[in-house]
């Protein structure tokens, strides 16, 4: 197969990615799970010859000199996808993400219906974290289209690439692609502010010059959303902090405790259909008494907080988990592979 059939086929099999690597066959990832295409073992010449028609010459010149290269690519009559060409044992090989043209609802989603709350705010920080493939892109293209659709406000994404493509409803959005329209997130985010924007979305908050210029922007009266790699909401706080000098810690303890108002941490989990997969979320909107514990650097004490949060639409990820038990959409080796404490998951469902 050619890459343009082996991109019908992905869709054809409704996977979410397609993965090009030199000494095995293709594999698709479908509702979760590694599936070898059937056909010979790929060489190192078959992935370059497969690849290299999808790249422009500027995106092959900075495969050579970063070693990988990030893009989007849209297959006429078949779709778009996002593309991550990287070197490995010297050889090239590339995954391939499937992308929507459609944005979903939090319905469509299997998403908690607080989220849509998140649309309401005007200013201030907003996180969505987890771990690659998580959908963590999906849902805040979810929650921008609300605020798209119900509010009269200038909507800035940067984005590596653009996944989602807003159009312009109650809203005007301005979607910004890293190394196509700008060359960093963090200059993107300075620019950001001379946009009059109302809502800034940036891909992820990769380093400090744009963790730094995320929290300014919010500090200043404008809406933030952006994502990072973190476990669950506790840690997304200690990363963040984390990055920062120790000259620095409590400044930005305190610019923190004053701009965050929610993170959202999710995993895609596989159904017991074994069809389809749902989201597992643990929301933590944060309280006076939640941001007087970031003030104090008392992170550890916050997941107690979210626990008894419920009636704020708050939730930890064991109590989401359980929600999904007794629903019926997952069996509970999934849950206990994901629980952080399986005792909790054990004393909740012991019934069922």
């Amino acid at each position: 197969m050619n890459i343009f059939e082996l991109l019908k086929l992905t869709l054809k099999r409704d996977a979410s990615d397609l993965h090009l690597t030199p000494g095995c066959s293709a594999v698709l990832r479908v509702h979760g799970h590694l599936v070898p295409v059937n056909g010979k073992k790929l060489s190192a010449d078959d992935v370059r010859e497969m690849v290299f028609p999808v790249l422009s010459p500027h995106q092959k010149q900075r495969l050579e000199e970063k070693r990988s290269v990030d893009l989007s690519y849209l297959l006429r009559d078949i779709g778009r996808f996002r593309i991550n060409v990287y070197y490995q044992r010297g050889e090239i090989s590339a995954a391939f993400r499937r992308l929507y043209d459609k944005i979903f609802s939090i319905d469509e989603l299997g998403l908690p219906q607080g989220l849509a709350q998140l649309a309401d705010l005007r200013d201030g920080l907003v996180l969505v974290t987890g771990p690659t493939g998580c959908g963590k892109s999906t849902t805040l293209a979810t929650i921008i289209d609300l605020i798209n659709q119900t509010r009269s406000v200038h909507i800035i994404t940067i984005e590596d690439p653009i996944e989602y493509f807003h159009q312009h409803k109650q809203s005007i959005v301005t979607q910004r692609e890293l190394y196509v329209d700008i060359h960093s997130f963090a200059e993107a985010m300075r620019d950001s502010l001379r946009e009059d924007p109302d809502v800034i979305f940036v891909g992820e908050m990769r380093d400090i010059d744009t963790m730094r210029s995320a929290i300014t922007a919010a500090e200043t009266g404008h809406l933030v959303f952006s994502t990072l790699h973190t476990r669950d909401t506790v840690s997304s706080i200690s990363r963040i902090l984390g990055v920062f000098p120790s000259v620095e810690q409590q400044y930005i303890r305190q610019q923190l405790s004053d701009v965050l108002k929610a993170v959202v941490s999710q995993r895609l989990l596989t159904c017991s259909c074994g069809t389809r997969r749902r989201p597992s979320v643990e929301i933590m909107k944060v309280t006076k008494g939640i941001s007087n514990l970031i003030r104090l650097g008392k992170t550890e004490q916050i997941y107690s907080s979210i626990e008894t949060g419920a009636s704020l639409g708050m939730q930890t990820m064991e109590q989401s988990l359980v929600n999904l038990l007794r629903q019926g959409h997952i069996d509970k080796q999934t849950a206990f592979k994901m629980a952080k404490s399986v005792e909790l998951i054990k004393q909740r469902t012991y019934m069922l």
